[in-house]
């Protein structure tokens, strides 16, 4: 059987910083334009999706997609605390509904790495406020977008600050210096309190977890309380975590913190949105590098599409929801390569769904070429070229390839 169940959600995912350019009164800004920054480069007008939408959005249904995952941007809707933008909020309202009028289905996150620079100045999610700042931010949000929308998100990837914590704590502290001087940079350069300055990607994840799975529980019932009859959940990343000799407590203790806990969190949900790119191998009491020989991305990561069949069935199994696989994709620079990842990601989703697994959509990311947070534009993840110095879009053969699977509702 080569067929996926009826309704289906094919799509192609983007963040807004990483697409909609000009993004300045976030906080990642601040940093990217920072003398010394640790990004490659800085987002600057970044694929101008803010703008150029109406014609990504069309382009996304002639291509054969019918679901497009998409956040809406904190900073630009609650710029300064207390003061939500309606222009902001009308732009948002005006993407969504382009969406409906081609006939997609829009899935929107409501938080996707970047937040307002006030936030983060103070706290960011190490500090308890954060709970309530993002219930009250999705209760507005979903009060003015959450008539029109076909599914919601309230965090993105709500456990990688805890990921990338114990990633730099099992290096040591030799790489927490630096860390320790971009971040009082930045609070000087913002007027804020040193130690307080606290991004999404780059805080003490042990810290935040709490907050987080806090304020995806009380986002959830803000979002259900506007009346949407959209289903609501969170995506993680998860990665498919392999024990190996000697690497059992490790992968135990890794496993355990990383994903569980926040699968485990997630009961009840709509839905959870599994997200995942590559495998990890625990043993001798540390990770293994991928071995010598071994293709890797653009990202370095092992080149491994069978990861996505574990995670799928680890996210079923314990959380006990429906699953979407909300993002799977490859930084490559060889298309043909994208195209061989996902054929086999959609065998391994092809078989979870012979098993009886509840999938219910794949959703690559991404649609566009974008900005890749720290390593800039290098890494190519899109389905479609862009020109960086005209914004010109050129689907490559994967986004027609993956698009005909997607109106064929089968894996030809």
């Amino acid at each position: 059987m080569n067929g996926f169940p009826d309704g289906f959600l094919w799509g192609t995912a983007t963040a807004a910083h990483q697409v909609e350019g000009a993004n300045t009164s976030c906080d990642l800004w601040l940093m990217e334009w920072m003398p010394d920054s640790l990004f490659a480069e800085p987002s600057g007008d970044a694929c101008d999706h803010y703008h150029l939408y109406p014609q990504d959005i069309a382009m996304l249904k002639g291509l054969g997609f019918n679901t497009y995952r998409f956040s809406i941007e904190w900073a630009r809707i609650e710029p300064e605390e207390g003061f939500f933008s309606a222009a902001a909020l009308d732009h948002y309202r005006r993407m969504i509904a382009c969406c409906l009028a081609n006939d997609v289905k829009p899935m929107v996150t409501f938080h996707h790495f970047t937040a307002p620079l006030w936030f983060t100045k103070d706290g960011g999610w190490e500090d308890a406020k954060s709970v309530d700042r993002f219930a009250r931010y999705a209760e507005r949000a979903a009060k003015a977008l959450g008539d029109l929308f076909a599914y919601a998100c309230t965090i993105n990837e709500a456990n990688i600050p805890v990921m990338v914590t114990l990633m730099r704590e099992a290096v040591g502290i030799a790489g927490s210096g630096e860390r320790e001087r971009v971040l009082a940079e930045a609070a000087r350069l913002c007027g804020g309190e040193r130690g307080r300055f606290a991004p999404y990607l780059s805080g003490d994840g042990h810290k935040a977890t709490p907050h987080l799975i806090a304020a995806h529980r009380k986002g959830y019932e803000a979002i259900k309380a506007s009346g949407t009859k959209a289903p609501v959940g969170v995506t993680l990343a998860l990665n498919d975590f392999q024990p190996g000799p000697g690497g059992e407590a490790l992968h135990e203790m890794a496993d355990k913190i990383i994903n569980r806990q926040f699968l485990e969190a997630a009961k009840g949900d709509d839905y959870v949105g599994v997200q995942t790119y590559t495998r990890v191998i625990f043993a001798d009491n540390r990770v293994l590098p991928p071995a010598d020989g071994t293709e890797r991305t653009q990202m370095g990561y092992e080149f491994y599409p069978e990861a996505l069949e574990a995670t799928v069935r680890q996210a079923a199994k314990v959380s006990g929801c429906p699953v979407i696989v909300t993002e799977n994709g490859i930084g490559t620079e060889d298309d043909a390569r994208r195209i061989e990842y996902t054929r086999r990601a959609l065998e391994g989703v092809r078989r979870a769904l012979k098993d009886g697994v509840d999938v219910r959509g794949y959703i690559h990311w991404s649609m566009l070429d974008n900005f890749e947070w720290l390593e800039g534009y290098r890494p190519k993840f899109g389905l479609v070229e862009v020109d960086r110095a005209t914004q010109a879009r050129k689907p490559k053969p994967s986004a027609w390839w993956l698009g005909e699977i997607a109106r064929r509702n089968a894996l030809t």
